[in-house]
């Protein structure tokens, strides 16, 4: 055997997509479709997205925990790019969770409460902050995917 490093990232691949697909489903899908289903109302549709957004933030979180495991502590290679990646994602799921996500249920409790609730650019900080947050991972997924060493199996006959 080799004393090359192995380059295999277990967790962090996977978890990347997986990471992907479910701000790609919800954030750019879910959130708005529900608004066009029969009988969803504006109260209705803030309520369950407020609760789906809530269960999405601590999937990501999850998922950051998984890929952050793999990339510093169980893959035996370490990768800059990666770490700049990864934690360009980390930065905004941070922003996201003790900022934007508690600042924007507070306007639905106003909204609720029945309160005029002003104007506010935080819908578009947050899915803009959701699209570079999509854009890193798809960066570390493609550098992730490089980096692998993907062993193939050859049969003889």
């Amino acid at each position: 055997m080799n004393e090359k490093k192995e380059r295999n990232y277990r967790l962090a691949l996977p978890f990347t997509y997986l990471w992907i697909g479910f701000v790609c489903a919800i954030s750019f899908m879910e959130a708005w479709i529900k608004f066009r289903a029969p009988g969803v109302t504006l109260p209705i549709g803030l309520g369950i997205g407020s609760l789906v957004f809530s269960a999405l933030n601590k999937m990501e979180w999850l998922f950051a925990l998984l890929i952050a495991l793999d990339i510093s502590l169980i893959s035996r290679y370490r990768s800059r790019k990666a770490f700049f990646l990864f934690s360009t994602a980390l930065l905004l799921l941070v922003i996201q969770t003790i900022w934007l996500l508690p600042a924007l249920d507070a306007r639905i409790d106003l909204y609720r409460k029945g309160m005029e609730v002003p104007e506010s650019p935080l819908h578009f900080m947050y899915i803009g902050a959701e699209v570079l947050k999509v854009a890193s991972l798809i960066l570390l997924g493609i550098h992730l995917i490089k980096l692998t060493e993907f062993r193939t199996i050859t049969y003889k006959n």
